[in-house]
Protein backbone atom coordinates (compact mmCIF):
# COMPACT_ATOMS: atom_id res chain seq x y z
CA UNK A 1 0.00 0.00 0.00
CA UNK A 2 1.59 3.23 -1.19
CA UNK A 3 1.17 6.43 0.79
CA UNK A 4 2.19 10.00 0.13
CA UNK A 5 2.59 12.15 3.23
CA UNK A 6 1.66 15.83 2.93
CA UNK A 7 3.37 18.19 5.38
CA UNK A 8 2.42 21.89 5.25
CA UNK A 9 5.12 24.19 6.64
CA UNK A 10 5.57 27.77 7.69
CA UNK A 11 8.69 28.57 9.72
CA UNK A 12 9.48 24.96 10.61
CA UNK A 13 13.26 25.10 10.06
CA UNK A 14 13.96 23.55 13.47
CA UNK A 15 11.66 20.59 12.86
CA UNK A 16 11.42 19.70 9.19
CA UNK A 17 14.69 17.85 8.52
CA UNK A 18 14.55 15.76 11.74
CA UNK A 19 10.94 14.90 10.86
CA UNK A 20 11.85 13.87 7.30
CA UNK A 21 14.71 11.69 8.55
CA UNK A 22 12.47 9.99 11.09
CA UNK A 23 9.73 9.30 8.52
CA UNK A 24 12.13 7.72 6.04
CA UNK A 25 13.68 5.57 8.78
CA UNK A 26 10.34 3.78 9.27
CA UNK A 27 9.55 0.41 7.65
CA UNK A 28 6.83 1.84 5.40
CA UNK A 29 6.47 2.45 1.67
CA UNK A 30 5.90 6.17 1.32
CA UNK A 31 6.86 9.44 -0.30
CA UNK A 32 6.77 12.87 1.31
CA UNK A 33 5.55 16.17 -0.14
CA UNK A 34 6.43 19.29 1.85
CA UNK A 35 4.19 22.27 1.05
CA UNK A 36 5.96 25.44 2.13
CA UNK A 37 4.38 28.90 2.24
CA UNK A 38 7.59 30.86 1.54
CA UNK A 39 8.83 30.50 5.11
CA UNK A 40 11.21 33.36 5.97
CA UNK A 41 13.27 31.05 8.21
CA UNK A 42 14.48 29.00 5.23
CA UNK A 43 12.39 25.86 5.71
CA UNK A 44 12.19 25.25 1.94
CA UNK A 45 15.95 25.66 1.54
CA UNK A 46 16.57 22.98 4.16
CA UNK A 47 14.19 20.61 2.39
CA UNK A 48 15.98 21.16 -0.91
CA UNK A 49 19.31 20.39 0.75
CA UNK A 50 18.21 16.86 1.72
CA UNK A 51 16.21 16.00 -1.41
CA UNK A 52 19.23 14.27 -2.98
CA UNK A 53 19.46 12.10 0.12
CA UNK A 54 15.80 11.06 -0.08
CA UNK A 55 14.58 10.33 -3.65
CA UNK A 56 10.95 10.09 -2.47
CA UNK A 57 10.99 13.60 -1.01
CA UNK A 58 9.54 16.51 -2.98
CA UNK A 59 8.75 20.16 -2.31
CA UNK A 60 5.88 22.41 -3.37
CA UNK A 61 6.85 26.04 -2.79
CA UNK A 62 4.05 28.60 -2.66
CA UNK A 63 4.49 32.37 -3.00
CA UNK A 64 3.20 33.35 0.43
CA UNK A 65 1.38 32.36 3.60
CA UNK A 66 -2.23 31.46 2.87
CA UNK A 67 -3.07 29.07 5.66
CA UNK A 68 -3.53 25.39 6.36
CA UNK A 69 -6.50 24.93 4.03
CA UNK A 70 -4.75 26.53 1.07
CA UNK A 71 -1.63 24.45 1.63
CA UNK A 72 -3.51 21.16 1.77
CA UNK A 73 -5.68 22.01 -1.23
CA UNK A 74 -2.56 22.80 -3.28
CA UNK A 75 -1.01 19.53 -2.13
CA UNK A 76 -4.15 17.53 -2.89
CA UNK A 77 -4.33 18.92 -6.42
CA UNK A 78 -0.68 18.14 -7.08
CA UNK A 79 -1.01 14.58 -5.78
CA UNK A 80 -4.26 13.92 -7.66
CA UNK A 81 -2.63 15.10 -10.88
CA UNK A 82 0.72 13.36 -10.52
CA UNK A 83 0.74 10.54 -7.96
CA UNK A 84 -0.16 6.86 -8.17
CA UNK A 85 -0.39 6.51 -4.38
CA UNK A 86 -3.23 4.64 -2.69
CA UNK A 87 -3.53 7.02 0.25
CA UNK A 88 -2.74 10.60 1.17
CA UNK A 89 -1.59 11.15 4.75
CA UNK A 90 -1.84 14.61 6.32
CA UNK A 91 0.33 15.52 9.29
CA UNK A 92 1.88 18.49 11.07
CA UNK A 93 5.55 19.39 10.73
CA UNK A 94 6.27 20.01 14.41
CA UNK A 95 6.23 16.43 15.81
CA UNK A 96 2.84 16.96 17.47
CA UNK A 97 1.82 14.15 15.11
CA UNK A 98 4.61 11.72 15.90
CA UNK A 99 5.88 9.66 12.94
CA UNK A 100 5.87 6.51 15.07
CA UNK A 101 2.11 6.27 14.46
CA UNK A 102 2.47 6.17 10.67
CA UNK A 103 2.76 2.35 10.43
CA UNK A 104 -0.44 2.00 12.50
CA UNK A 105 -2.22 4.54 10.31
CA UNK A 106 -1.20 2.75 7.11
CA UNK A 107 -2.09 -0.66 8.52
CA UNK A 108 -5.56 0.53 9.52
CA UNK A 109 -6.07 2.07 6.07
CA UNK A 110 -6.26 -1.40 4.55
CA UNK A 111 -9.80 -1.74 5.92
CA UNK A 112 -11.08 1.85 5.73
CA UNK A 113 -11.38 4.86 3.45
CA UNK A 114 -10.32 7.35 6.10
CA UNK A 115 -8.21 6.71 9.19
CA UNK A 116 -7.96 9.43 11.83
CA UNK A 117 -5.20 9.61 14.43
CA UNK A 118 -7.46 10.51 17.33
CA UNK A 119 -6.87 12.12 20.70
CA UNK A 120 -10.38 11.31 21.90
CA UNK A 121 -10.69 7.53 21.72
CA UNK A 122 -9.51 4.95 24.26
CA UNK A 123 -5.72 5.15 24.77
CA UNK A 124 -5.55 8.47 22.91
CA UNK A 125 -4.71 11.77 24.56
CA UNK A 126 -2.55 14.87 24.68
CA UNK A 127 0.83 15.58 26.27
CA UNK A 128 2.36 18.78 27.66
CA UNK A 129 -0.74 20.90 27.06
CA UNK A 130 -1.97 23.62 29.38
CA UNK A 131 -5.29 23.09 31.14
CA UNK A 132 -6.83 25.89 29.04
CA UNK A 133 -5.79 24.25 25.77
CA UNK A 134 -7.11 20.86 26.91
CA UNK A 135 -10.48 22.42 27.75
CA UNK A 136 -10.62 24.39 24.49
CA UNK A 137 -9.82 21.35 22.35
CA UNK A 138 -12.07 18.87 24.15
CA UNK A 139 -15.15 21.07 24.28
CA UNK A 140 -14.48 22.43 20.79
CA UNK A 141 -14.60 18.89 19.44
CA UNK A 142 -17.67 18.05 21.50
CA UNK A 143 -19.42 21.19 20.23
CA UNK A 144 -18.57 20.41 16.58
CA UNK A 145 -19.69 16.80 16.97
CA UNK A 146 -23.04 17.76 18.51
CA UNK A 147 -23.75 20.44 15.90
CA UNK A 148 -22.71 18.47 12.80
CA UNK A 149 -23.94 15.08 13.99
CA UNK A 150 -20.83 13.39 12.62
CA UNK A 151 -19.92 10.12 14.41
CA UNK A 152 -16.26 11.14 14.77
CA UNK A 153 -14.63 11.82 18.13
CA UNK A 154 -11.75 14.00 16.93
CA UNK A 155 -13.19 16.26 14.24
CA UNK A 156 -10.31 18.74 14.35
CA UNK A 157 -7.64 16.06 13.98
CA UNK A 158 -5.08 16.83 11.29
CA UNK A 159 -3.33 13.44 11.31
CA UNK A 160 -5.29 11.34 8.81
CA UNK A 161 -5.00 8.87 5.96
CA UNK A 162 -7.45 9.33 3.08
CA UNK A 163 -7.98 6.92 0.19
CA UNK A 164 -6.99 8.70 -3.00
CA UNK A 165 -9.86 7.25 -5.04
CA UNK A 166 -12.34 8.81 -2.60
CA UNK A 167 -10.54 12.13 -2.54
CA UNK A 168 -10.92 12.30 -6.32
CA UNK A 169 -14.70 12.46 -5.85
CA UNK A 170 -14.59 15.62 -3.75
CA UNK A 171 -15.24 19.03 -5.33
CA UNK A 172 -12.18 20.53 -3.65
CA UNK A 173 -13.02 24.03 -4.84
CA UNK A 174 -16.19 23.92 -2.71
CA UNK A 175 -14.31 23.37 0.56
CA UNK A 176 -14.41 26.97 1.74
CA UNK A 177 -13.48 26.87 5.44
CA UNK A 178 -10.09 27.77 6.90
CA UNK A 179 -7.89 26.46 9.69
CA UNK A 180 -9.35 23.79 11.95
CA UNK A 181 -12.82 24.39 10.52
CA UNK A 182 -11.45 23.20 7.18
CA UNK A 183 -10.46 19.90 8.81
CA UNK A 184 -14.06 19.51 9.99
CA UNK A 185 -15.40 20.35 6.53
CA UNK A 186 -13.09 17.83 4.87
CA UNK A 187 -14.36 15.08 7.17
CA UNK A 188 -17.96 16.19 6.58
CA UNK A 189 -17.51 15.98 2.81
CA UNK A 190 -15.83 12.56 3.01
CA UNK A 191 -18.53 11.20 5.33
CA UNK A 192 -21.27 12.52 3.01
CA UNK A 193 -19.74 10.47 0.20
CA UNK A 194 -20.00 7.27 2.19
CA UNK A 195 -16.45 7.03 3.49
CA UNK A 196 -15.72 4.24 5.95
CA UNK A 197 -14.05 6.20 8.74
CA UNK A 198 -12.19 4.72 11.69
CA UNK A 199 -10.17 6.32 14.48
CA UNK A 200 -6.99 4.97 16.04
CA UNK A 201 -5.46 6.33 19.25
CA UNK A 202 -2.50 8.70 19.26
CA UNK A 203 -0.89 10.86 21.90
CA UNK A 204 -0.76 14.40 20.55
CA UNK A 205 2.37 16.15 21.84
CA UNK A 206 3.06 19.85 22.19
CA UNK A 207 5.22 21.08 19.32
CA UNK A 208 8.96 20.58 19.87
CA UNK A 209 10.01 23.99 18.58
CA UNK A 210 8.52 27.16 17.14
CA UNK A 211 5.25 29.02 17.69
CA UNK A 212 1.69 27.72 17.39
CA UNK A 213 -0.26 28.88 14.31
CA UNK A 214 -3.63 29.08 16.15
CA UNK A 215 -5.23 32.54 15.91
CA UNK A 216 -8.36 34.19 17.29
CA UNK A 217 -9.84 34.24 13.77
CA UNK A 218 -9.40 30.47 13.45
CA UNK A 219 -11.12 29.92 16.80
CA UNK A 220 -13.99 32.23 15.82
CA UNK A 221 -14.55 30.39 12.55
CA UNK A 222 -14.59 27.15 14.50
CA UNK A 223 -17.67 28.42 16.34
CA UNK A 224 -19.72 29.20 13.25
CA UNK A 225 -18.51 26.68 10.65
CA UNK A 226 -20.14 23.59 12.26
CA UNK A 227 -23.59 25.15 11.79
CA UNK A 228 -22.90 25.91 8.14
CA UNK A 229 -21.63 22.37 7.61
CA UNK A 230 -24.62 20.89 9.43
CA UNK A 231 -27.05 22.38 6.92
CA UNK A 232 -24.83 21.87 3.89
CA UNK A 233 -24.15 18.15 4.37
CA UNK A 234 -27.19 17.05 6.37
CA UNK A 235 -28.90 14.02 4.82
CA UNK A 236 -26.29 13.65 2.05
CA UNK A 237 -24.63 10.44 3.29
CA UNK A 238 -24.20 7.91 0.50
CA UNK A 239 -23.84 4.17 0.92
CA UNK A 240 -20.38 3.18 2.14
CA UNK A 241 -17.72 2.44 -0.44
Amino acid sequence: MRAIILIPTYNEADNIVPLIREIFSLPIECSVLVIDDNSPDGTARLVRQVMSEFPNLSLLSRPGKSGLAGAYLAGFRKVLAESAADFIITMDADFSHHPKYLPDLIRAAKTADVVIGSRYVNNGGVKNWSLWRRILSFFGNLYARLVTGLPINDLTAGFSAIRLSLLKELPLEELSSEGYAWLIELKSALYARGARIIEIPIIFEERRSGASKISRRIITEGLFAPWRLRFRYRGMRRASH
